[in-house]
């Protein structure tokens, strides 16, 4: 896959899975903004893989401030002159049952997992339009498909996420723009680390393959799906959970 210095953009590329694709993309080549709420975060990572060859920048950006926004991705294009991929994967959870889930919970959740899922596209299609060129990776989740007790935000907006992408993918075709989700399952990252064991040995026995997924194994469908050999492929969704949502 040659993507000859193209420039990407990979929001909440501080840590977890962000960090893996990032890390994914500077193997090959790729220049690289780490957008992150957490701005040392994004600066240490953006340094950490410039050691690589590559020029990456870390910037902070509050996902669903669209004035932040505006103002962020001003400024790649200023640095960069040109926006080839972008990588929403920016996320958080405020996990309750429905019946006790403030308000405020809900709120954060869908601003964040869905509301700056626009806002970055929407900012991204303005430059590959010009440039009649882009790849746009939106990060879902199995629990789309699935649902998941006390996570009834948190599915919504990564449910909300499929719906977006498809309709983004249809309206952006014509100019080159592919756009595409990925749903990891159950992935090994410090967040999940913190659970008891008896219950990853329940999540363990849902998953045909055995095993829960890593960072890695979510980067590499996301790498696939912004290269120039995917351009054939828009508007889907690629499972990555091992069998658990079939």
């Amino acid at each position: 896959m040659d993507f000859k210095g193209q420039v990407a953009i990979v929001t909440g590329g501080g840590r977890g899975i962000g960090r893996a694709i990032a890390g994914g993309f500077a193997k090959r080549g790729v220049n690289l903004v780490i957008a992150d709420i957490d701005s040392d975060m994004a600066v240490k990572t953006a340094s950490y893989l410039s050691a690589s060859g590559i020029k990456a920048v870390g910037m902070k950006l509050d996902v669903s401030n669209p004035e932040e926004v505006k103002k962020v991705f001003s400024e790649i294009k200023m640095e960069f002159n040109r926006i080839d991929i972008l990588i929403n994967n920016a996320g958080i959870t405020r996990d309750g049952l429905m019946i006790r889930m403030k308000d405020e919970d809900w709120d954060s959740v869908i601003a964040i997992n869905l509301k700056g899922v626009f806002l970055c596209l929407r900012e991204a299609i303005k430059d590959m339009s010009q440039r009649r060129y882009g790849r746009i990776i939106n990060v879902s989740s199995v629990a789309a498909f699935m649902g998941n007790p006390g996570q009834a935000n948190y599915s919504a907006s990564k449910a909300g996420i499929v719906g977006l992408t498809k309709t983004a993918a249809k309206e952006y075709a014509s100019r080159g723009i592919t756009v595409n989700a990925v749903a990891p399952g159950f992935i090994k990252t410090a967040m999940t680390d913190v659970l008891p064991e008896n219950v990853k040995e329940e999540m363990r026995k849902l998953i045909p393959l055995g095993r829960f997924g890593t960072v890695e194994d979510v980067s590499n469908a996301v790498i696939f799906l912004a290269s120039p050999e995917s351009g054939y492929i828009t508007g889907q969704v690629i499972h990555v959970n091992g069998g658990m949502y079939m």
